[in-house]
Order: C-alpha cells, then sequence, then structure tokens
C-alpha cells in the first residue's frame, strides 16, 4: 500500500492518509501530481470520500473522532474502481493521464507490452475458404514460412489442396509406397570408334576426328578417372571388382542373392515389383497423400542433382551371366507400368535382344528374343507395348501385357536409327533418309516423310508435331496429322546432328560438332553450347516457318536467338537476353559427339562419345553437373527421372546414378 498526499488546499489537512489503494499498478516511480490529478479525477468519477481529515480547530492531538475517518476497508481497489467506469472514453482518460505522468523509460516498456495487442491476424479472421484461396497465390517457399508465423497459418499452410496444386503445375504425382534397391559396378573398356551402327553418315562428312595414335592417351585418362572416382568420397558406393560369378549382384546381401536360374525366370504377371530409387526407405504405407512431403522430396532431389550429389551403381558389366546382354548396348527407356506403378528399364544391344530389368533385384525378368535378324538400336515403350527398331530395317512392336509380338513391319530400305509413339501413332527413322508413321495401335501406314538430304539419325514426337534431325545439319519439324513440312531449320548444327528430344514447345539437339542446343519452336528462344553460332548458325527457315503450329503460346527460357536457326545474337544486339550470357565456358561442354540427349522438367542430360554424362540447366545452359567414371567405352543412350539417371554403352555397363541414396522415394510416381 502506498501513502499518498493528493490534496493540498486549505480546507483539508496537509497529513498523509493511507488510502487503501493498491497503486502498484502505476509502476514503483515516485507518485508525482499528474498521478494525484488522475486518482482525484477517479475519486470524483464515483463520488469517493476524501482521503484525509479536514481541518479542525482542535488542538489535542491525543484525541481524534472516529467519525472523521475514512477507514482504508472502505476504499475500492484498482480493480474495482475501472469496473465502476460505465464508458471506454473514461477508461481511455484515465489510461492517458496515467502514462503521461510516467517517465520515457516507462512508456517504452509498456509500448513493447502494447504491440502484440495492437496486432491484427487478417487472413487468421478469414473464412477457411477464403484464406486458402490466399494462399493459392504463393510459391512453395513463402508457404513454408508462412507455417511459423501462428498455428493458425501453420493450418493454413499445410493444407493438401495447396501442396497439391504446386505438385500438378510441376507434373508430380503422389503414388503408395513400395520397397526398392541399391547397386554395385565394375567396368570395362572398349576404344573402337568407327562401329556405331546407330549413326547414320552425314552429308559428306566423317562423324569422329579422333586420331589412332591418341587412344593409348585416352585409354590413361579413363582409367585414372575412374581410380579417382573410386577415391572420391562423394562416390561411396562405387566399388571395383574383378568380372566373376554374379558380380552384377554384388550389391544385394548374401542371404538375398538369387540362384543363376532364379535370374532367368520370367516375369510373371502377377509377380511383385519394386520402384527403382534409394536403398534406404521407411516401412510406412500412407493411408493418404502427403502433396506437401512430395513437393519437399522432388525439390530435395532437384538440389541434389545441382550440387552433383549421386551414388554410382551398375547392373550390369561385362562378363556377367548368361541371360545378361553379351556385347554392346545400344538403348535404353525407364518405364513405369500404369497398373502398379513400378518402373523397369528396357535395354536393346548389338547381340539382337531387348531385355527388361528389374531395378530392384538387378535381375534380367524378360528377354525378347528372335524377332531381330541384327542390332537392336531403338525401343521405345509406351501404354503396354514396346517398339524396337534394328539395323535389319525393321520395326517391332510388341504387347507386354500378353507377352507376344504384335506385328514387324519391314518398310525402310535401310538400318532404321530410331523409333518411338504415344497413344495415336508410331513413327520411325532410317539411314533411307525418310521418316515414316504409322497409326496406332492398328500400325496402318500412314506418311512417308522424305526431305532431308542424309540419314535421319533421330526423330521424337509430342501430341501432333514431329521432329526429325539429320546428318544433313537440319532440324526439321513435321505436322503428324497430315504428313506437312511445317518448318525447317537449316545449319542447325555446324555437323551432323546425332540426337533428339522433344517435350512441346522445346527441342533439344545433340551433334557430331560436340555441343547442344534447346530451343522454343514458337518463340524461338533458347541456348547453345556453342560460340560458333554467333558466326556460323546463319541458317534459315523455310518459307513454311509462316504456317501455325498446333500448339497453345509457350515462352522461351528467357534468351534471344536467332529468329530462324536459333542462334545467338550479334554483340551489337539490344538484346538484354543474349545467351552468351548462359552460355557454358569451352572447358565444360563434350569433347566429341553428343549420342543422346534427355529433356527433363528441370533439366537435359546429355551423353556423349567422351564418356562422360552432363546435366544442364533446362532454363539457362548452365552447366550443372558433370558425370564421370562410368563407364570405359563410348556413352550411347541416356535415359533420366527425378531420382536417377541411366546410362550405357559400347563397354556393356548400364549404369545407374542415383540421387535418391537414402531418402524415401517409395510414394512418387515415376
Amino acid at each position: 500500500m502506498t501513502t499518498l498526499n493528493i490534496f493540498n488546499t486549505p480546507d483539508y489537512t496537509t497529513q498523509p492518509v493511507n488510502m487503501g489503494i493498491d497503486t502498484t499498478m502505476f509502476g514503483t516511480q515516485p507518485v508525482n501530481m499528474g498521478m494525484a490529478h488522475a486518482l482525484t479525477l477517479l475519486c470524483s468519477y464515483h463520488h469517493l470520500p476524501p482521503t484525509t481529515m479536514p481541518y479542525s480547530n482542535h488542538t489535542d492531538e491525543g484525541f481524534m473522532d472516529d467519525g472523521e475517518l475514512v477507514h482504508p476497508g472502505s476504499l475500492p481497489t484498482s480493480s474495482e474502481l475501472l469496473s465502476r467506469m460505465t464508458s471506454e472514453q473514461e477508461c481511455e482518460e484515465l489510461a492517458y493521464k496515467l502514462l503521461v505522468s510516467l517517465p520515457r523509460s516507462r512508456l517504452a516498456t509498456i509500448q513493447r507490452r502494447l504491440a502484440p495487442l495492437l496486432q491484427f491476424d487478417v487472413v487468421g479472421s478469414l473464412p477457411a475458404e477464403v484464406s486458402l484461396q490466399i494462399f493459392s497465390h504463393l510459391p512453395a517457399a513463402t508457404l513454408l514460412t508462412c507455417a511459423l508465423v501462428s498455428r493458425r497459418w501453420r493450418a493454413l499452410a499445410d493444407d493438401q489442396a495447396l501442396w497439391k496444386q504446386l505438385c500438378a503445375t510441376e507434373g508430380w504425382a503422389w503414388r503408395q509406397p513400395s520397397r526398392i534397391h541399391s547397386f554395385d559396378a565394375p567396368r570395362s573398356r572398349r576404344d573402337t570408334w568407327e562401329d556405331d551402327e546407330g549413326m547414320g553418315d552425314s552429308d559428306g562428312e566423317a562423324e569422329a576426328d579422333g586420331d589412332d595414335e591418341e587412344d593409348s592417351i585416352e585409354t590413361a585418362k579413363a582409367e585414372w578417372t575412374l581410380m579417382q572416382t573410386e577415391l572420391n568420397s562423394g562416390f561411396a558406393s562405387l566399388s571395383i571388382s574383378s568380372p566373376g560369378p554374379s558380380p552384377r549382384n554384388s550389391f544385394l546381401p548374401t542371404s538375398s542373392r538369387p540362384s543363376p536360374s532364379a535370374s532367368a525366370t520370367a516375369r510373371s504377371k502377377s509377380r511383385s515389383r519394386h520402384n527403382s530409387a534409394p536403398a534406404a526407405l521407411s516401412d510406412t504405407t500412407f493411408l493418404r497423400p502427403d502433396f506437401k512431403r512430395l513437393y519437399k522430396t522432388h525439390t530435395r532431389l532437384n538440389n541434389r542433382i545441382r550440387a552433383g550429389s549421386y551414388r554410382l551403381s551398375a547392373i550390369q558389366t561385362r562378363g556377367g551371366p548368361s541371360n545378361a546382354h553379351t556385347t554392346t548396348i545400344y538403348c535404353l527407356q525407364l518405364y513405369t507400368y500404369p497398373a502398379t506403378g513400378v518402373q523397369v528399364l528396357f535395354t536393346g544391344s548389338r547381340d539382337r535382344t531387348v531385355r527388361e530389368w528389374n531395378l530392384s533385384t538387378g535381375l534380367v525378368e524378360r528377354v525378347i528374343e528372335g524377332v531381330h535378324a541384327s542390332s537392336v538400336l531403338s525401343v521405345c515403350v509406351h501404354d503396354g507395348f514396346l517398339a524396337s527398331a534394328g539395323s535389319d530395317r525393321r520395326v517391332v512392336v510388341w504387347d507386354l501385357t500378353r507377352n507376344e509380338l504384335v506385328k514387324v513391319i519391314a518398310d525402310h530400305e535401310d538400318s532404321v536409327l530410331c523409333v518411338r509413339m504415344d497413344g495415336t501413332r508410331l513413327v520411325s527413322c532410317s539411314k533411307d533418309r525418310t521418316v515414316r508413321t504409322y497409326s496406332f495401335p492398328d500400325l496402318e501406314p500412314q506418311f512417308v516423310l522424305g526431305a532431308h538430304r542424309a540419314a535421319v539419325n533421330a526423330v521424337s514426337l509430342s501430341d501432333t508435331l514431329i521432329v526429325s534431325g539429320s546428318g544433313d545439319r537440319s532440324v526439321r519439324l513435321w505436322d503428324a496429322t497430315t504428313g506437312k513440312l511445317l518448318r525447317t531449320f537449316e545449319n542447325h548444327h555446324t555437323r551432323g546432328i546425332a540426337s533428339i528430344d522433344f517435350v512441346a514447345p522445346y527441342v533439344v539437339s545433340g551433334s557430331s560438332d560436340k555441343h547442344l542446343r534447346l530451343f522454343d519452336i514458337l518463340s524461338f528462344g533458347g541456348w547453345s553450347t556453342s560460340p560458333e553460332y554467333d558466326v556460323h548458325g546463319h541458317g534459315h527457315a523455310s518459307s513454311s516457318a509462316s504456317l501455325p503450329l498446333p500448339l497453345p503460346a509457350g515462352s522461351a527460357a528467357g534468351i534471344s536467338v536467332c529468329a530462324a536457326c536459333g542462334a545467338s545474337p550479334s554483340a551489337s544486339s539490344s538484346s538484354t537476353h543474349s545467351s552468351s550470357r548462359h552460355r557454358p565456358i569451352a572447358n565444360t561442354t563434350h569433347t566429341d559427339l553428343v549420342r543422346s540427349v534427355a529433356l527433363g522438367p528441370s533439366f537435359i542430360v546429355s551423353g556423349s562419345y567422351d564418356l562422360t554424362i552432363k546435366v544442364w540447366d533446362r532454363a539457362s545452359g548452365a552447366l550443372v553437373a558433370d558425370l564421370a567414371g562410368g563407364h570405359s567405352g563410348r556413352i550411347f543412350c541416356v535415359g533420366m527421372d527425378a531420382t536417377k539417371i541411366v546410362s550405357c554403352g559400347e563397354d556393356q555397363r548400364i549404369c545407374v546414378w542415383d540421387f535418391a541414396h537414402g531418402v524415401d522415394t517409395s510414394f512418387m510416381m515415376l
């Protein structure tokens, strides 16, 4: 209790009297006259009795009349005084008078205590539907930040509908989890450069320009790379082992390794399968999709790709069991069965067979043989059907569900170098300089596209468009429904085009000039790994370039290029998005023919005769990762998904570059 002397007039005594009011609410500072007036105001609001004795003429200090005293117990407390105020204005007036009476240091303390009371959660106070509509316009990183604001915001930011929308935008789908694999690998080396049956000739150009006397140097460099890779802690799972019984199964625990007879067993339709991805997975079966987890896992894997964090392994090496390929492997494709969501790998080889691999065990589950008379150069799998093309001039279509041959097409006059199909058509290209299309699934001939002047090395299709690349250095765009040539991109590379991938509206190509190019067929934006296109890239589009394309408007990668051939503008160009801003420096590009390319949502993967695989940022063309040490021979084909890159080549190795090691990806649809 504090003793106050608040009245100082001649009508009252000046002796202090205990008011019975708890003034600790006003702080510990001495009460000044401003507070005294505030209390006076408070008392006057409620007609409280005076707090001191009226002045008396009595001079006997030893006597006092009790009737003239105010007893402390009769005075209200501070909380009672505030409760008696009938309006907010009275409270405001009292609070103001109390505050102005305090020193500035105390006001600062009170301000900090009042600040949270002045904040208002607008989003949290709205109906959930409205709040979610607001959050639906935010990127993933902002949603993660919003989840830290409050419990209410966390509940909103974690809503599955928001993350499902973000995943759908990226094309990421959920599936029920299953357990998957781990690998290990040996290797071998082969140095011939003239026997790639999957490549046609250019118009008057040799496809390989290496000198024979450099072979020994290249061999030593390859062996040194392999040794460095083994010692590099970033590739701890890569192991060296000499050929021996079942080397491809060395990654399996001893107790779980299958017998040789089991590896030759054909796949049963009801046999359980597993997805290819990391070795360490949880056993949890998720009752419902967690799209936030799905998004974060994809993002984590993308970051690993950018950081070059992978685990290298192999499911076949030279000298393996009898049910593996026995010679060069020319082509491969990852495929996920629609009914089960299980992923497998198909490969085609010079041994005239196509093999289906169980990626969880590294075993061959199906061998398609006896349908090709020579090397299998290309495979394509779609919706339960497999198409293979070979140097025997044949295209073979196989029903995977029924495990039976559908049809053998033998219309080309020379080796069929590439075959692709979707739900409505099959397209093939050949050394005979033609592209042929067939309806699907009845496989009736439709068009023969014969504008190229050299072997057509690669073809790709997307919806109603077909893109072909040839040794004549041109890329041609066709209307798949009419067979009409829409555009021709002459001199698209300085040498013959070896590989193409097409995901409308983007086309990526690899060439024997050792470079890659990506461009948008609508806006002609893109990038190139070659600085020579500033000088030599003066190609031109055909007169049909003005024809409208049956595609929705797309956006380029933000890099200005030549409208005719995709070449970057000259130095005098006023464009602020020159491709030279993102062009890789010379020592990051391939040093030999780019044999295979794969176009993904965020990255482009290329495989080369130089024994390396490179990963490029799709938007800028910047080199993201340089994968070396997996192959000791030329790389003929690469494939990719969100978790891994697979490759094959003349060394008979099938390498898996796993970016999902240690991460549960069993719920990701691949």
